[in-house]
């Protein structure tokens, strides 16, 4: 494989980043992860943290150097994100579970699978053109589905931020698998949360795609783009940019026809935080959050192991 990523997660406006991305590559598959914890719920950010690590540990464990089915990998694991929330609020007897969206794709021998829940998503552009976008699990989404708004109303509806469907909610999450997608060479794949979707929408997508050579300069565009449309209610802002194609070159360009069989490698983006009024409003720490998670695991592993009566 040989491919060109670029990931990049701003704060914007709010307080904190509950944005969590990351990708991972063996010699033949490659996983792509982003995850917004839901703002409106205790610590979404443990949630998010925990759905991209859960996903990166998964595939270094079992993509060695290939899955042996990607379209079950990501159903499955995002599913166990669900579970091991759900079973240490239970257990722990949490007043709200943390919750979060994830996007997620694997690409493995020239193909593109890709799973969702909630509202962010994956772009797929070819020639600077949209070939495919994930339909996001969100009140207008439906609305508009139904027929009950039309596509300018959505933009401007009060229920534009409410989603029905995420990771770690009350009920099971409607886990959504697209259709197998071949990669060409000099495709561009693009995974972004709500804060940034949506300020640019997608016809402003394909124009920053259309208007750069690379993907770096494709993610960092983007990203500015959304950060001076954003105002004080903006979001958080994250997107992972590819390129894919065996012609690219460059410093940036990954190859792995060299890796080790059972080698693989993870890019984790660091999550930076913003002082604001000389004081830091984050509600947990990176260790807090990877403390709570080794929680969450502890408490699941104990869970599974209880007798049953």
């Amino acid at each position: 494989m040989k491919f060109t990523i670029y990931q990049n997660s701003r704060q914007g406006p709010r307080p904190y980043n509950q944005d969590r991305l990351a990708y991972s590559y063996s010699k033949d598959a490659l996983l792509l992860v982003l995850a917004d914890g839901m703002g409106g719920h205790r610590n979404g950010e443990v949630a998010a943290q925990l759905a991209v690590k859960t996903l990166t540990d998964a595939f270094q464990r079992l993509a060695v150097p290939s899955l042996s089915s990607p379209a079950k990998f990501l159903i499955e694991h995002i599913q166990q994100v669900h579970d091991m929330i759900e079973n240490v609020t239970q257990a722990e007897e949490f007043v709200e579970s943390p919750r979060t969206t994830i996007v997620a794709a694997i690409i493995q021998r020239g193909y593109l699978w890709c799973a969702h829940v909630g509202d962010s998503r994956l772009y797929h552009f070819r020639n600077g053109h949209l070939l495919f976008r994930t339909e996001d699990h969100s009140v207008v989404q439906s609305l508009y589905k139904k027929g009950m708004i039309t596509k300018d109303e959505m933009a401007t509806h009060p229920y534009k931020n409410k989603i029905y469907n995420c990771v770690g909610g009350e009920t099971p999450p409607q886990i959504d698998l697209s259709d197998r997608h071949e990669l060409l060479e000099g495709d561009t794949v693009l995974l972004c949360t709500d804060g940034v979707w949506g300020v640019i929408d997608d016809q402003q997508i394909k124009e920053i795609i259309q208007r750069n050579t690379d993907i770096t300069a494709v993610t960092t565009d983007l990203m500015d783009s959304a950060d001076f449309a954003s105002d004080e209610r903006g979001d958080n802002m994250s997107a992972i940019g590819l390129q894919w194609g065996d012609r690219l070159t460059g410093q940036v360009a990954v190859s792995t026809q060299l890796m080790p069989l059972g080698e693989t490698t993870t890019i984790m983006n660091p999550v930076t935080q913003q002082v604001i009024d000389g004081s830091n409003p984050m509600e947990l720490s990176d260790d807090d959050i990877e403390n709570t998670i080794l929680a969450i695991q502890s408490a699941l592993n104990k869970t599974q192991q209880k007798p049953k009566i």
